[in-house]
């Protein structure tokens, strides 16, 4: 199987730990960034969008500008952009890209930021609306005779794009733990992305999918992206002491995370419903983290040594994922550290099977090292 490396990209230096909360681009700290995401291996950062964030097509451009491996996924909520625009800024990306560009739709899971940038529309209708979306955007890659549409939410006459993508089409992500989410996503996505929940759970949701994708008549499956936020460090007590830290710096944000509310979206539900069966799962997976960010996104870690939380990894990639979305609390040292300790051991183990068909034996190569930068 072939597993790929999702990371997630910063703009500035601020993060959940250090609280800098700086809004603005800082251009020497992006560039290194962008570097170390290509010296560590990843194959793919997720440009994230939110109401209040940087332009993500400007800040996908300027990764595909500055790297030669890297391809962006650009974050794309359809009421922001109409579609047939989307789809010739994302084939204008790919272009420059050489082939790099992939596209993950969020469909809303929140009224009030949906309300910030004008939508109203229901959570059913806005995953209507993700479908007629999709299925534009494709048109408009492939298509070479101008044509109108009248579907639900769009209508245009006789449009047609002179803008294709490399390789005729741009990978498809839809992401969601809903049935909304897993009937779109299940029908249409070449990639659907889930946040990390216990194996059992996991292994629900994928086949909740994989049932949309057959429903749909498709004789593909859609490749799986499961997201985590890994804690690493040379002994296992050493990782858990860090884990602990890093709650303690999290746990005073946590009402206002939480707001005395139930989050809106099935996802965050599904995260804080697993934080509340136990703190720890299977082998690694730890879920206080979700608690105390009230699960207002990917959230949940994987704790241990880098032999450990790539045995976790790996664990998850035996269920299906094909891709693994890994993103630290402290975003650039983390990033490197899983370029060093773990990408390494998932890809050798992975190599090994393949060449054996048999499993091998996990040994990070420079604990000492890790050790010594986590405790400084």
């Amino acid at each position: 199987m072939a597993v790929a490396f999702i990371s997630a990209v910063n703009v500035n230096p601020s993060n959940e730990l250090n609280r800098l909360g700086r809004p603005e681009v800082d251009l020497p700290f992006f560039i290194r960034y962008v570097n170390a995401l290509e010296d560590a291996g990843f194959d793919y950062t997720l440009c994230a969008y939110a109401s209040a964030f940087q332009d993500q097509f400007a800040v996908a451009n300027q990764i595909v500008a500055r790297s030669e491996r890297v391809t962006p996924i650009v974050a794309l909520r359809p009421n922001t952009m109409y579609p047939t625009v989307a789809a010739k800024a994302l084939a204008t990306l790919d272009q420059f890209g050489g082939g790099r560009a992939v596209v993950h739709f969020i469909s809303g899971g929140n009224d009030a930021e949906q309300a910030r940038e004008g939508d109203y529309l229901t959570k059913q209708q806005r995953y209507a609306r993700t479908a007629e979306y999709i299925d534009i955007v494709r048109k408009v890659w492939t298509g070479t005779e101008p044509f109108s549409h009248e579907g639900e939410f769009y209508r245009f006459d006789d449009f047609v794009s002179t803008v294709r993508p490399t390789r005729g089409t741009i990978p498809v992500s839809v992401g969601g733990s809903s049935a909304e989410a897993y009937q779109v996503g299940g029908s249409r996505g070449d990639i659907f992305g889930l946040w990390g929940e216990p194996l059992a759970d996991t292994r629900d949701q994928i086949d909740a999918v994989y049932e949309q994708a057959e429903k749909a008549g498709r004789t593909d499956k859609p490749r799986i992206w499961v997201t985590f936020r890994p804690i690493i460090a040379a002994t296992e007590e050493l990782a858990w002491e860090k884990a602990h830290r890093i709650l303690a710096a999290l746990r005073p944000f946590e009402k206002r995370f939480l707001g005395g509310t139930n989050p809106q979206n099935v996802g965050s539900q599904r995260l804080l419903d697993i934080a509340g069966r136990q703190d720890v799962h299977d082998r690694a997976l730890w879920t206080p983290t979700a608690t105390a960010t009230g699960a207002a996104g990917a959230s949940t870690a994987l704790v241990g040594t880098p032999e450990t939380v790539a045995a976790a990894i790996l664990d998850y990639i035996d269920l299906g994922a094909e891709l693994i979305s890994i993103r630290g609390y402290d975003n650039l040292n983390d990033l490197i550290d899983y370029g060093r300790f773990l990408l390494p051991l998932v890809r050798q183990e992975l190599a090994h099977r393949d060449a054996t068909g048999q499993r091998g034996t996990l040994q990070a190569d420079h604990p000492g090292a890790l050790a010594d930068r986590t405790a400084a």
